[in-house]
């Protein structure tokens, strides 16, 4: 009798171990933070969203379901074959189970169909293109910050109003500058503008001279810079050589954020109008947020880096509340759980995987205006999360009935 009851509690032990140690794949939540962080992203996320990433880990209490979080990062050069080789080590022999930030919509877009092959979750934070919840959506794949349609809504939307109602576009030549300005071009003309014409700039150009010169020819009001980071500031810096501003046209920084105007200065940037999912001014919370980022890295976050940190907030939530880490549940959660965090306030999550926001058209402020380090902003208008992002079903994801 005792040996007969030894016999079943050692089978009930073997049965209920698997399922307890699968709660936790690999007893840890292991997550790969993928981005530019050498080039000219690299003040865009890098680093700085390692770091913000790792405070979402620690202000969650460092474990979800008393196993550890552990991130780690990677620079993919923004080349989409290096980002892929990492992604595969990182899932095959590394058990990351989820990767972020994602700056180059090149590198976000191979990587989500890694993702998605592996049957892993990626939220982006850093790329742009509205394919990754479009042709491209998985169902283990989320877009976070921002698109190039809310930016186009945003600063397109306001400069048409201001009168600038025909376009040149400087685009750099890749997804993201195609997407950026196929989707600004759509919105000005939607808005009764016009668009002259465009040129294409390889990624990392330094010198924009001949591109400035036919922008400055074509007579258009605006010249759309549909590029982010150095390219951005160094055709703004050039543009400015070549007074093209004093002869009346504006430029429109497509995409530019609170690091770029940091690198370019007040001086040179004042007055450009661009698009932002956050604003570390923009309330108490955000403040109290953005003194923790500035304490550990001298610097204050811009909407990619605060983006991070609730993209990873968020995925250690969900995994939380379906007590596994196993992707499809993971992914039902995202779907399903409001984001309310310092990032987002009532933000949603669409079936296609957008996150749903609110975002802030900007105005770079004089130096004059600036009344203490970091206040770069004047927020001119708050654009509701339903006008800034395409519908769900017409996005052309395929996952949407």
């Amino acid at each position: 009798m005792k040996l007969s009851r030894a016999l079943a509690a050692l089978l009930m032990a073997t049965v209920a171990f698997p399922a307890v140690a699968q709660e936790i794949s690999d007893g840890k939540v292991k997550i790969g933070i993928l981005n530019d962080q050498s080039g000219v992203y690299a003040d865009f996320g890098g680093k700085w969203s390692v770091e913000a990433a790792k405070m979402a880990a620690e202000d969650f209490g460092g474990k979800v379901k008393d196993m550890p979080i552990e991130i780690v990062s990677a620079d993919h050069q923004n080349k989409a074959d290096i980002a892929s080789n990492i992604a595969r080590q990182w899932y095959d022999t590394e058990q990351v189970d989820a990767i972020m930030e994602l700056t180059t919509s090149s590198v976000a877009l191979a990587v989500q169909g890694i993702s998605q092959e592996k049957k892993k979750i990626d939220i982006v934070t850093g790329a742009a293109t509205t394919d990754l919840t479009g042709k491209a959506c998985s169902p283990y794949g989320f877009h976070w910050a921002y698109d190039t349609h809310a930016l186009a809504v945003g600063t397109g939307g306001a400069l048409v109003q201001q009168g600038g109602d025909t376009w040149f576009f400087l685009t750099a030549d890749y997804a993201f500058g195609y997407s950026l300005e196929e989707q600004t071009s759509k919105y000005v003309i939607s808005k009764g503008g016009k668009v002259l014409g465009s040129v294409r700039h390889p990624l990392a150009t330094t010198d924009f001279s001949s591109f400035l010169l036919q922008a400055q020819s074509s007579g258009a009001k605006v010249v759309g810079l549909a590029n982010a980071g150095l390219d951005t500031a160094n055709a703004i810096k050039q543009a400015a050589e070549f007074g093209i501003v004093a002869g009346g046209q504006r430029m429109a920084a497509l995409l530019f954020t609170l690091a770029e105007v940091h690198g370019l200065g007040l001086e040179a940037a004042q007055g450009l109008t661009l698009t932002e999912g956050f604003y570390w001014d923009r309330d108490d919370d955000s403040r109290a947020w953005a003194k923790k980022f500035f304490d550990r890295t001298g610097r204050m976050p811009n909407m990619i880096q605060a983006g991070t940190y609730s993209a990873v907030l968020q995925y250690l939530k969900a995994i939380d509340k379906a007590g596994t880490d196993e992707t499809e549940a993971v992914a039902k959660n995202l779907h399903e759980m409001p984001v309310e965090d310092v990032f987002a306030r009532g933000g949603k999550v669409g079936p296609n995987g957008r996150m749903i926001h609110d975002m802030y058209l900007m105005e770079v402020k004089k130096p004059s205006e600036s009344t203490q380090p970091w206040d770069y902003y004047k927020v001119l208008a708050t654009i509701p999360g339903d006008e800034a992002y395409i519908k769900p079903a017409e996005a052309g994801c395929p996952l949407v009935k």
